[in-house]
């Protein structure tokens, strides 16, 4: 029998600053730094026509006009599915709420005459293809939600900033948009010298990669 110690427990954060470092000695072993190797992410990256679509885990409001007892708030489940009186396992995941007023009204339709359904998303978690991932030297390694126009610095103050060991101007954003291009960004000009011109806009899948420094 082992006893188990403090130093066997590994938590989330801690898993996600472990990839980071992964990640960023990965690259420095095929000779490619983050500070420098790559090109400045470009300011403007958020799409005009960009619509929220659910992920596993958002909660959704089901409103059927003049049917109450159809109306519900329902979560979505791992699989991406959602369960509601009248509907089975219907498929949610990846769509927008539009489309998925439109799927359960052809679901309610066999039973009720002509139903007329809005659904409002209450709770956000997203896709996982559109979650934004910071790794590395955060103070609070997370996954976090895309939204609209969303910064880096958004990103930035939802993780606490830096910890004392980070290579803020060696970070990188992994763009999965983009087939996986990486850009380098200034999270220490940024942060700690209030540089605005460092902050850019994310897009939906962005991997966040903050390294340590090596001094």
């Amino acid at each position: 029998m082992f006893k188990k110690t403090a130093s066997m427990h590994w938590t989330g954060r801690g898993i996600l600053r472990v990839l980071g470092g992964l990640l960023a000695v990965s690259l420095a072993l095929t000779g490619c730094s983050t500070a420098g190797k790559y090109p400045p992410a470009p300011v403007s990256a958020s799409q005009a026509d960009y619509s929220y679509v659910v992920g596993a885990g958002d909660n959704l409001n089901i409103i059927v006009w003049r049917n109450p007892e159809l109306s519900t708030t329902v979560p979505v489940r791992p699989d991406g599915k959602i369960a509601a009186p009248l509907i089975d396992e219907l498929p949610v995941q990846g769509k927008n709420s539009v489309q998925i007023a439109r799927d359960i009204e052809k679901t309610l339709s066999k039973y009720v005459r002509d139903p007329v359904v809005t659904v409002i998303v209450t709770t956000f978690v997203g896709p996982y293809s559109e979650q934004i991932r910071v790794v590395g030297e955060a103070a609070k390694p997370m996954f976090l939600p895309y939204k609209q126009n969303m910064t880096l610095l958004d990103v930035m103050i939802a993780v606490g900033g830096l910890t004392d060991f980070a290579d803020g101007n060696g970070a990188s954003i992994l763009r999965t948009a983009e087939g996986n291009k990486q850009y380098s960004v200034r999270l220490k000009d940024l942060i700690r010298r209030g540089d605005v011109s460092a902050n850019v806009e994310m897009r939906p899948g962005d991997i966040l990669i903050i390294p340590q420094s090596i001094l």
